[in-house]
């Protein structure tokens, strides 16, 4: 049996037992903690039982063996090949640069020279340019390494600045790989960066891309601890009015909106998304303090995806249906895309599905042809639309689904 097949028998299972206990839907949801709209899909299956645990909850509700439920679960072994551009990025974290750089001192390029190469290094980030990132980094990260312990004591700070934004973007990258171990290590070392600069506003920066790399590796208890322990040391910043504080603290609040929404926990979600509107409000839009992208526009493209996550695939199309994406980095508008396509799927609309998709794999094609959820998103699509449509299976062919 394909996962396919097993995600609708499970479905069915799910519903006629439920039937046969007497309870309704929204019974149902409120005895294993979940929302109505995601039994609905679970049950027509549109919508997987990912964890263990949920589905462990949902055989004790229906009186049920555990074993009933997961029996003919399928063994599926994904062999998959790395992306390009992931083994040199942990390679450049591999080298034993602050090493070499403590014994043998060189010259210190100005630094504008060198922040033009970290912007670049952001660039390739967002744009999943992996190998060239790689490229760059192989470079780059020595020669600061060098000249943060080569400069004179007064060009330090500055340089440890740019250091801790490069291993930022290292980590940045690493996340959407999927390289979480990696990632982590990239993240820290930025932190470490940032403190010898003596730049708090950094670090935090530091801590944001730590949320990333938790949540990407669904640790959400750790994503919440990293994300509130930082809001609340720069509240009193963020409450002042300092634009760069507001940045943070309402990036930080936004992926404690996310992995709210990771463990089904709607209030805490809607609610930090309520408080992080408010601040954006107050900042408005056209900023990009430390790549975050804070700003109205990128609260309703979390709502979207929190939207979509609760199940709720009716707010996250009317939320799309206002939002202005059109300043925001290419990344971001390709992921809310991806989001509405979940949405659209939710919704049994294959067509809007696909050419969501499509258009977003014109805004950023290597993170659509290289993004896990889209493979699994194409998967589900080919199974809802008999026979599927042409572009469908050009796109399944280019994702790899």
């Amino acid at each position: 049996m394909s996962s396919t097949e097993y995600q609708r028998a499970l479905g069915r299972r799910i519903a006629q037992e439920r039937k046969r206990r007497g309870l309704s839907q929204p019974e149902l949801a409120r005895l294993v903690d979940r929302s109505v709209a995601w039994v609905s899909q679970v049950e027509r299956g549109v919508r997987k039982v990912d964890r263990m645990s949920v589905l462990e909850k949902v055989a004790e509700v229906l009186e049920l063996p555990l074993s009933e439920l997961a029996a003919e679960a399928p063994m599926v072994a994904a062999a998959s090949e790395e992306i390009p551009g992931t083994a040199g990025l942990r390679l450049v974290l591999s080298g034993a640069h602050s090493l070499r750089a403590m014994l043998h001192t060189a010259p210190v390029p100005p630094t504008a020279e060198i922040a033009v190469r970290v912007d670049k290094a952001w660039e390739l980030a967002h744009e999943s340019r992996y190998v060239e990132l790689a490229d760059l980094l192989r470079g780059l990260v020595p020669a600061l390494e060098t000249a943060v312990r080569s400069a004179e004591e007064e060009r330090r700070p500055e340089l440890f600045e740019l250091l801790a934004a490069t291993y930022q973007a290292c980590s940045a990258a690493l996340a959407k790989l999927e390289e979480p171990e990696a990632a982590w290590i990239a993240a820290d070392r930025a932190i470490v960066a940032a403190e010898r600069a003596g730049d708090p506003l950094m670090m935090a920066a530091g801590a944001f891309r730590l949320g990333f790399v938790f949540l990407g590796a669904r640790h959400f208890d750790q994503v919440e601890e990293t994300a509130r322990t930082a809001t609340e040391a720069l509240w009193f910043l963020a409450e002042d009015g300092k634009p760069e504080a507001m940045s943070l603290w309402g990036g930080l609040t936004l992926q404690r909106a996310v992995a709210a929404s990771q463990i089904n926990d709607a209030n805490v979600a809607y609610g930090h998304l309520a408080r992080a509107r408010e601040v954006a409000a107050r900042l408005g839009d056209g900023r990009n303090d430390y790549n975050t992208e804070f700003g109205p526009a990128n609260v309703a493209l979390h709502e979207i995806a929190v939207a979509v996550e609760l199940g709720d695939a009716g707010q996250a199309l009317r939320v799309a249906s206002s939002v202005d994406a059109s300043a925001l980095s290419a990344e971001r508008r390709a992921r809310m895309l991806i989001d509405l396509a979940r949405a659209h799927a939710q919704r049994r609309q294959v067509d809007e599905a696909v050419s969501t998709l499509l258009e977003a794999e014109t805004i950023a094609p290597e993170q659509i042809r290289n993004h896990r959820i889209v493979r699994q998103l194409v998967s589900d699509l080919l199974t809802m639309h008999e026979p599927p449509r042409a572009d469908l299976r050009e796109l399944a062919d280019r994702v790899g689904a």
